[in-house]
């Protein structure tokens, strides 16, 4: 078993929580030069709007003027994790896991399908089926139908095998933010989210719960005790 520390579900801004991601990250990369083990952490938040443009982001995929996300109120970043466009915003959980990919003793490849798996897994507490599409990153329902539509969009930065960045679940989101953007790059695919799905206000703490627990199942942590 590995320790990890996790952090309470909270709603912060997103300079906020990427200024704690950066801290926390580079403090592993330099406890991992020194010969020392960081410590995992896990960051659980809910942000208010945002979009974010990943590395290799289109700016075409941008489908409206950057003024008119501003006259919403929504913050637009660039940051340094891989993909497209995508959207933060409230009622959405959005869980950024920083690890020592080399304590858990698994490559990046394995640590994405995991997170998938968490995903997965959670989504089945909510009676919702869902699964993954080769060579696309994040957790689907519907695969392969017409109807076919995303849950939740997965994006990572990694050095020296730690990570930052994370994913982004669909909870009771509002669903027409993503019309301003092709989600991810993906165009011609629908979103969606647990509460249109069920139909009815899904609890954040909830959710957040179960998915906390399926990463301490799946990647094998335990509580840091301060």
């Amino acid at each position: 078993m590995n320790f990890c520390i996790f952090h309470k579900l909270s709603r912060e801004s997103y300079a906020q929580t990427l200024d704690k991601q950066r801290h926390i990250f580079q403090n592993a990369i330099d406890s991992k030069h020194n010969g020392e083990k960081p410590m995992n952490q896990l960051i659980s938040v809910e942000h208010n709007h945002v979009y974010t443009f990943g590395k290799h982001a289109e700016k075409s995929n941008l489908l409206v003027n950057p003024q008119f996300l501003n006259n919403l109120g929504a913050e637009t970043f660039e940051i340094e994790r891989g993909g497209d466009i995508t959207y933060h915003g409230p009622g959405q959980l959005v869980v950024y896991p920083i690890f020592d990919l080399e304590q858990l003793n698994i490559g990046i490849k394995k640590y994405v399908s995991n997170i998938e798996l968490a995903i997965i897994n959670t989504l089945k507490e909510f009676n919702i089926e869902a699964g993954i599409i080769p060579n696309r990153i994040g957790v689907w329902l519907d695969i392969g139908q017409l109807n076919e539509r995303k849950i939740a969009a997965i994006g990572i930065k990694s050095s020296r095998y730690v990570t930052m960045h994370g994913l982004a679940l669909n909870v009771n989101t509002d669903l027409n933010m993503f019309n301003h953007i092709v989600p991810c790059g993906i165009a011609n695919k629908g979103v969606t989210s647990i509460q249109k799905e069920l139909n009815e206000n899904i609890d954040m703490f909830e959710v957040n719960s179960i998915l906390v627990n399926q990463f301490k199942h799946i990647f094998e942590l335990q509580n840091y005790e301060q």
